[in-house]
């Protein structure tokens, strides 16, 4: 999900590669920017609430936002295509 027109939400997802390289998906004008380290995308039992909670997956824009897409599974199901 890059985007939730009934709520306004755009997001947009990143996954770092190396210091100066990632994956994107989804506008640069997002209200929600997730940004997590490839190595814990492809780490076995990936849950991004649980990165969150421990530091490792960033995010700037509206919490409240983030957790609602964290517990709708927008933000695993996102993260994992675009790791591969």
């Amino acid at each position: 999900m890059t985007s939730d027109p009934a709520d306004g939400i755009t997001v947009q997802y990143r996954i770092a590669l190396s210091k100066k390289e990632e994956r994107v998906e989804g506008p640069d004008d997002a209200t929600v920017v997730v940004t997590v380290p490839l190595a814990e995308v492809t780490a076995d039992g990936f849950d991004p609430t649980v990165a969150f909670m421990r530091g490792r997956l960033k995010s700037t824009g509206s919490t409240g936002a983030l957790f609602t897409l964290l517990e709708s599974g927008a933000v695993a199901d996102a993260l994992t295509r675009l790791a591969r």
